[in-house]
């Protein structure tokens, strides 16, 4: 089968395509064969070995951690999942591929096409995940740095639906995205503290850092300390007494089944760029410069 592969660690210039086995399904998971492969921060942080100390990489390594498809083969146990179901869901191989296994897979619905559905396993986990740790209730401001990406455009929408205010940053050219969304928007970077301030004068109970370039020592300033702030982004969370969320703590089908059928719905808005799978380093690119509006997606054939 085609797939994208690194044989070592480095810029988007070591990803190449190849042709390697088709993976066999093992108990409790299934084969899908890929039409639409999400693509994370995640994706390039893995390549540029930057998490090896917490996530060895077996070479050659088939990037991507989510996937939309059509389950063609099934491994012993599985029955909840059909041959031919459309699904999207969790990757346990690399989705950048023709075919990939996935333990935790959710139905597609009809309304809903392959690069919608893709942009919803990772970012909606992550959002509850963190939105849940930070006990996001009605009647409350949270502050979300860097909220025009894919998880930030799920997040927005969430934290919303439960009642709370979000002002969140991002660069000038998605400021009104991020309105679109429900936020009230403003720009990060220098007299951003004065700026949420006066947008909220009676404080943020909640801080949600998707962006992990510097905006934690804000965000205790503007919390009065290190309580109800979490980050996804920054790795210097720790020496701050910040929490850092690394997931998924729990891939949950249900869950993600449930957001699948808002998607469909209208009510869960997904913002998506496409790329042909043969183009996954120019789209690495993009995620690793940043300001990526919603979600990047890589189209299989």
């Amino acid at each position: 089968m085609r797939a994208i592969v690194f044989d070592q660690f480095g810029g988007p210039d070591v990803l190449r395509e190849a042709d390697i086995d088709v993976p066999q399904p093992g108990p409790g998971q299934v084969r899908v064969r890929v039409k639409a492969a999400g693509l994370n921060a995640l994706d390039g942080k893995i390549r540029a070995g930057m998490l090896e100390a917490v996530r060895p990489t077996t070479f050659p390594a088939v990037p991507g951690g989510e996937l939309a498809g059509v389950v063609d083969a099934l491994g012993e146990g599985v029955s909840d999942v059909q041959v031919g179901d459309e699904v999207l869901g969790w990757s346990d191989t690399g989705s950048y591929a023709q075919y990939a296994l996935a333990t935790a897979v959710a139905p597609k619905p009809s309304g809903l096409d392959w690069q919608h559905a893709v942009a919803l396993p990772v970012a909606g986990e992550t959002a509850e995940r963190v939105l849940d740790l930070l006990g996001v209730a009605a009647g409350e401001t949270v502050l979300m740095h860097g909220a025009s990406g894919a998880v930030g455009t799920v997040a927005v929408q969430l934290a919303t639906a439960r009642g709370a205010r979000v002002i969140a940053t991002a660069g000038p050219s998605n400021q009104e995205y991020l309105t679109s969304l429900g936020a009230t928007a403003t720009v990060y970077g220098e007299g951003l503290v004065e700026r949420v301030q006066a947008l909220a004068p009676d404080g943020v109970d909640a801080v949600f850092d998707l962006a992990g370039k510097g905006a934690l020592e804000d965000s205790i300033t503007l919390r009065g300390g290190t309580d109800r702030i979490v980050t996804i982004a920054d790795f210097g969370a720790r020496q701050l007494g910040v929490t850092f969320s690394q997931g998924p703590q729990e891939r949950s089908s249900a869950r993600l089944a449930a957001l699948a059928r808002d998607a469909a719905a209208g009510k869960l808005v997904t913002t998506v760029t496409v790329y042909p799978l043969d183009q996954a380093a120019t789209a690495q690119q993009v995620s690793d410069a940043g300001h990526v509006r919603g979600k990047l997606v890589l189209t299989v054939d």
